[in-house]
Order: C-alpha cells, then structure tokens, then sequence
C-alpha cells in the first residue's frame, strides 16, 4: 500500500467520479487501474494496481492513494469501499482483496481497513477511530476491465448514479458502513491463514493443532516460517 502523496499515472484505465461526502459537499475522484498479477488459465488478469487522487474540501493540495501489488496476493491488495473527509483530513475505507488480502490485514471485522491521511502520508487506523458521521460507501464498486471501459468513455460518473448502483449490491457491508461485526466478514470459506513471509500460506491448523508451543515452534521451522509470521506464541499464549 503507497501511503505517500503523490500522481496517478500508469497504464491501463482511468475515469472520475463525482463523490458524495457526509456533509452534502462534493468531490471529484480521479482513479486509475492496470491490470496483471496471478490469474488462472484462459482468465484475464486481475487489478494489479488501482489509484486515486483527490482534492479534499478545503485544501488546494492533491493527495492519492494506491492500493498496490505484492506477491502474497497476487494482485492489488484492497478494494476501494469510500473517500470521505472532516475538519480538512482525508480517510479511505478499503476492503481486503479476497481471502489471502484479508488474512494478510488481520482479519478485519466489519471487514474494512480504514487509512487517515495526516498531512504527509496515509496511516492506518482502527475502525473506532473513523468519525460516526461517516456512513456511506460512496464510490463504484467491484470495477472489472470492462466496467472501467465503459466508466472511462463517461468521463464523470455522477453521485447519483453511484448510489444506485451500491443500493444494489448484495452485501450490506457495500451498501453502508457498518461498526459491528457480522458473520463470515472474509467471505463465505476463508479460513485462517498464516503467511510464510515469502507468498505463501498454511491453514492455521497446522498449528493450533500441536499439543503445545514447542511442537508449534517446530512446525514454524520445518516450513521455514520466521518468528515474525510464526504465529506459535500468541496460540499457546498463558498455556
């Protein structure tokens, strides 16, 4: 994720939309997206980077966002849910890019990961530390190569038409911003994983199965997983 301010600008497709904020003010959002990463046979590829960059109301200065490629995911690591601002500070509400995306964040839940930009840079933040007035998913959802075609030969994408669109989506966490937790927030099938580190992953059965932290340890060292991905102590923690 590029937490720095900065210019879109790479290959593949762009458009703007019209944003709604909390307070009834509006924005222009200019995104852009490339496409590539891991794919199966006869798919396309996936986003492999999408950008945002946006002037927040009352500020002269642009700022962007990336939600970027690792090699973990294998494509962009979020989905765009939301831009709002208050008092002159920006904040995005992203989602995880699928299951691998979302235990690489923690397993968030509600399944957001929320940035707040502090002058400089994009900082994470908890979900309690987003303003209660915001409440609305206000940008295009789930923006495939062909729905980015068709945005981009629009030019600017109304407010309007992207709250119909959302009212229409069938998950309640993109259709408003939600503050509690609900069932399956990964995705219907997205077990726990742990990351080697290196792009790839285990169940954490392989763990939690093992009598006890030394046992876990030596599971962590046979797959060559580090202490700092091994996930051992904090299983067996107080046992």
């Amino acid at each position: 994720m590029n937490t720095s301010a900065g210019l879109l600008g790479f290959g593949g497709n762009s458009w703007k939309e019209e944003v709604l904020l909390h307070d009834g003010q509006k924005i222009i959002v200019e995104r852009s997206q490339s496409y590539g990463g891991r794919s199966e046979p006869g798919q396309s590829g996936p986003i492999k980077e999408h950008s945002i960059r946006f002037t927040p109301p009352g500020s002269s200065k642009a700022i962007a966002w990336t939600s970027e490629y690792s090699e973990d995911v294998g494509r962009a690591n979020f989905n765009l849910l939301a831009v709002h601002a208050l008092n002159g500070t920006a904040y995005i509400v992203a989602s995880p890019n699928l299951c691998l995306s979302y235990n690489k964040w923690g397993r968030p839940n509600p399944p957001y990961v929320i940035f707040k930009h502090d002058g400089s840079q994009w900082q994470r933040i908890a979900m309690e530390s987003l303003p209660i007035e915001f409440k609305t998913i206000n940008v295009f959802l789930s923006i495939q190569k062909v729905q980015a075609e068709e945005l981009s030969a629009v030019g600017l994408t109304s407010a309007e038409t992207i709250s119909q669109a959302n009212r229409r989506s069938e998950n309640p966490e993109f259709r408003s911003i939600l503050r509690d937790a609900r069932v399956n927030a990964g995705g219907e099938g997205c077990e726990e994983m742990v990351s080697n580190g290196k792009g790839g992953w285990l169940g954490i059965d392989w763990f939690k199965s093992q009598p006890d932290v030394d046992a876990c340890l030596k599971v962590c060292a046979q797959k060559g997983i580090s202490s700092e991905f091994c996930p051992c102590k904090n299983l067996f923690k107080g046992k």
